[in-house]
């Protein structure tokens, strides 16, 4: 079946962007949606689990010093990430869209479930740092491919649905937390171990990746570059990626885009969940609840939270490609960076009960999150096919890899620059929230992709 033919605009064009895919279109889109929701579900598992488990690894309770190695283990898999993310780009481009992402999928499930058996702060990061190298890879491989295959009506929603249905496996995560959290209060399972099974199950999707991965294709027109090459250019090459002026101010502007995201989502949105897990914890104690009780509380607010948040982040997600079709991109990134910045420091201010996490959270989650289906969208659309994955994953990746000084930032500042406030953690997210500012004084010198194709090897 050609690719090609099938992304030829009908005769009779259907009204809704759907209607132009067919049965095989249907199936990358859900075998790459697949492949980000498991991704996603890792990260979540993560978050939910690094406050219980740096407490037990650390033998300390003190929120303080469990904050602070908390952003330490962050920014250590965000450095795996932007590192795997970076080697992964180039090998898409050079062997395949397809085969890259069986390889990651592999390579994040299985080292997290190695989390489990961590025994001190050091192996527990170095097992994340691995598990970022495969998470790092993912993305980038799973947008190109669905770029490449999708008729180009359908391109930014069908990336912008992928980048939505990622809530499924971050709400699965949290699911998946309240019902250890359950087990906890019930004493079904000690509360010292829970975060141990959280990463066991986030093995699973290893099984599942080698059984989708049989019936997926390479793009047809990967196959052709491949086969051909474009005007001798070489595939997965940063020399060349760099060497020409296009390319070049394309991934600049790019990485500086998703730098202001990703200090937004990793070095603010997340640790929301350790500011509620914070103020909740003093409401629980002053009850005078025992502590199994008290942390299979926490472990249940803590998974309402992230499901709040996901719920606005699906909407966030899909709405951003409506509005970035009907608008432009620059337009659709302008609002959502400014929607972003008021409406995190807004949160981080002032949630201080527990009706706050549903009406604060979603918002928050609805604003930051709808940038990402801006990367997941616009990136693709900046690069020819023989660098597509290589420059996503420079954009993104890069991005990821400085960005890990957020939640370390956000670990200092809590730790040392705000430690004698009653709750550091508020200040410390309220002030990088300016990191969103980059993004807007970046979106002047970005180019308008909307209505355009994605560039042709043969015409650069």
């Amino acid at each position: 079946m050609s690719e090609r033919s099938e992304n030829a605009a009908p005769s009779n064009r259907p009204a809704a962007w759907w209607g132009e895919l067919n049965r095989y279109h249907w199936f990358v889109l859900i075998v790459a949606a697949l492949g980000w929701l498991f991704d996603c579900l890792d990260q979540q598992l993560f978050n939910i689990a690094r406050v219980p488990a740096m407490r037990q690894l650390l033998g300390t309770s003190d929120m303080r010093i469990v904050t602070e190695y908390g952003g330490y283990a962050t920014s250590i898999f965000l450095m795996g990430w932007a590192a795997g993310g970076l080697g992964f780009g180039i090998l898409g481009d050079r062997i395949g869209r397809a085969k890259t992402m069986l390889i990651t999928i592999l390579i994040y499930s299985l080292c997290t479930g190695l989390s489990a058996l961590s025994v001190g702060f050091w192996d527990f990061a170095f097992y994340r740092f691995l598990t970022g190298l495969g998470v790092g890879g993912e993305f980038a491989v799973g947008v190109a491919l669905v770029a490449e295959v999708m008729p180009a009506r359908a391109r930014p929603h069908a990336l912008g649905l992928l980048q939505a249905l990622s809530t499924v496996g971050n709400v699965s995560a949290a699911l998946v937390g309240m019902s250890l959290g359950y087990l906890e209060q019930k004493g079904v399972i000690g509360h010292v171990h829970s975060w141990r099974i959280m990463f066991v199950i986030g093995a699973v999707p290893a099984f599942l990746a080698i059984f989708i991965r049989r019936r997926l294709k390479e793009p047809e027109r990967w196959q052709a570059v491949a086969a051909t090459g474009s005007r001798d250019a070489k595939l997965g090459s940063y020399r060349e990626l760099f060497g020409n002026p296009r390319w070049r101010k394309h991934a600049i502007i790019g990485f500086l885009l998703a730098f202001a995201g990703v200090v937004g989502l990793w070095g603010i949105l997340f640790f929301s969940i350790d500011l509620i897990r914070s103020v909740l914890r003093k409401t629980f104690e002053a009850q005078g609840l025992a502590p199994a009780i008290v942390a299979g509380k926490l472990n249940l607010w803590a998974g309402i939270a992230s499901i709040t948040i996901n719920i606005g982040a699906f909407f966030g997600l899909y709405g951003f490609s409506r509005v970035a079709e009907r608008i432009g991109r620059r337009p659709a990134f302008a609002i959502a960076f400014v929607l972003a910045m008021f409406s995190t420091a807004f949160g981080f201010w002032f949630l201080k009960d527990f009706s706050d996490i549903f009406w604060m959270t979603p918002i928050m989650g609805f604003c930051q999150f709808a940038l990402f289906a801006g990367y997941a969208i616009y990136f693709p659309e900046l690069f020819p096919t023989h660098l597509r994955s290589t420059g996503v994953s420079f954009c993104y990746n890069v991005g990821r890899f400085l960005a890990a000084l957020g939640p370390l930032t956000l670990g200092l500042l809590t730790s040392k620059v705000f430690k004698d406030y009653p709750e550091p953690l508020r200040y410390a997210g309220l002030t990088l929230c300016g990191v969103f500012l980059i993004g807007l004084i970046t979106l002047p010198f970005a180019p308008e992709t909307r209505g355009k194709g994605l560039p042709d090897d043969e015409c650069e």
